[in-house]
């Protein structure tokens, strides 16, 4: 799945089924000033809520007296993850099928929430994340940056893209979720569980939340230190790698794979066969061929592969037609005319002096000059090349379907 479904919000109200078994879980630790009110509006919305009380020391669990709640407590704080962990296997031994992720202090429409259950009804494998209204003024500053770093690294990781992947509002179906294989517990789950999802093949869903993330006090960060921030951070580069290592996800659910004949540039025509077998338009192609090319003419030494696949996968191109262009440019060819073009540019003459001097001791600045003969011939080559591919990719598609048409039916 190359986009995500985007659910808009409805004027009408969402009437809920008659045995729903979706229920609304509220992970708390030290909000007893908001929890009471938080749950009330959840249960005006839905009759199941489930509070997880992860090791409070302020008298969380004593502020819900009186309410029909499910309530669980931790002796000890383990973190936000390992709440929503607890809460997924209690939900289950409930008869349960879904969870709803709520946070103290999130006064959602009701309409946005009962949307939320009316989901898992529709669409029982799929995990759905809200979108904020960001035109609200009542959104800190933390949760506009919060949602460009997140939206960035999860494209990044699965080629996906989502209007807030930082949003905490999200329906997790707990089938799915018994089955994927998470490492945290802290608050870093809620980063690490939808590209491991994506990966399985579980479809990415979104719905607009209309009144936004409305807490009844400031928000109180997840992340607060720079500790935490660059846990943050080392997550999504560990995930962001392991989205491009040559082993195969662990899949959940069926999704295509990419084309098992090895694709090779000694072996063109049969390559561009073997792509356009996997429902990739010319287009497409030629587009991977031209990031593979122009990314490849640059002096990225050592990278080359790295930044291919990474850029690929943001811009959800064909990371194998990309990676096998950029094959076009290996040395010395491409990066002897770059040198040469640079050293021209430079100079206003050709470099014709080939030796330990020129190649070795002055090896900076022949790295300089292939710089500035890319920035030239790399699009050049790249437009080059992606007209070849796109116009050869039309021209064997096109005779294919030829062929299919003029082939006799089988009786």
């Amino acid at each position: 799945m190359e986009k995500s479904d985007r659910l808009g919000a409805d004027p009408l109200s969402y009437p809920l089924k008659v045995g729903s078994r979706t229920i609304i879980v509220i992970p708390v630790r030290n909000n007893s000033d908001i929890l009471r009110d938080t749950i009330i509006h959840a249960l005006n919305a839905h009759d199941r809520v489930m509070v997880v009380d992860d090791g409070s020391t302020d008298g969380s669990a004593e502020h819900i007296r009186g309410l029909e709640v499910t309530l669980i407590r931790h002796p000890e704080h383990i973190g936000k993850g390992g709440a929503i962990q607890t809460a997924a296997k209690k939900a289950q031994r409930m008869g349960m099928t879904h969870i709803v992720i709520m946070d103290p202090g999130a006064m959602y429409e009701l309409n946005d929430i009962r949307r939320f259950i009316s989901l898992s009804e529709e669409d029982a494998d799929a995990f759905v994340v809200g979108t904020r209204n960001f035109r609200n003024n009542d959104l800190p500053r933390s949760a506009h940056l919060s949602r460009i770093f997140s939206n960035f690294w999860l494209r990044l990781q699965t080629s996906q893209s989502l209007g807030d992947a930082g949003c905490t509002f999200r329906t997790y179906p707990l089938a799915v979720l018994e089955k994927l294989r998470l490492s945290k517990k802290s608050a870093l789950f809620e980063t690490e569980v939808l590209p491991r999802a994506a990966w399985a093949g579980i479809r990415l869903r979104e719905a607009d939340i209309s009144a936004g993330h409305l807490p009844a006090r400031p928000e109180r960060g997840c992340f607060r230190s720079f500790g935490d921030i660059f846990l943050l951070v080392l997550l999504n580069v560990m995930l962001a790698m392991r989205a491009i290592a040559p082993l195969p996800h662990r899949k959940i659910a069926d999704s295509k794979d990419m084309p098992g004949e090895k694709i090779s540039v000694l072996r063109p025509i049969r390559s561009l066969k073997t792509l356009l077998t996997e429902n990739i338009t010319p287009g497409q192609l030629a587009a991977a061929g031209v990031l593979g090319v122009f990314l490849g003419t640059l002096p990225l030494i050592a990278c080359h592969t790295l930044i291919i696949l990474f850029a690929a996968g943001f811009f959800r191109l064909n990371k194998v037609a990309a990676v096998s262009a950029s094959q076009l440019c290996m040395p010395p060819m491409v990066p002897a005319l770059c040198i040469e073009t640079g050293y021209f540019m430079r100079h206003g003459r050709f470099l014709t002096e080939f030796s330990v001097n020129t190649l070795g001791y002055q090896a900076s600045e022949r790295l300089c000059e292939w710089l500035i003969g890319s920035l030239l011939l790399a699009p050049v080559l790249a437009a080059g090349v992606g007209a070849i591919i796109y116009l050869t990719a039309t021209f064997i598609k096109k005779r294919n379907l030829e062929t299919q048409i003029l082939k006799p039916p089988r009786f």
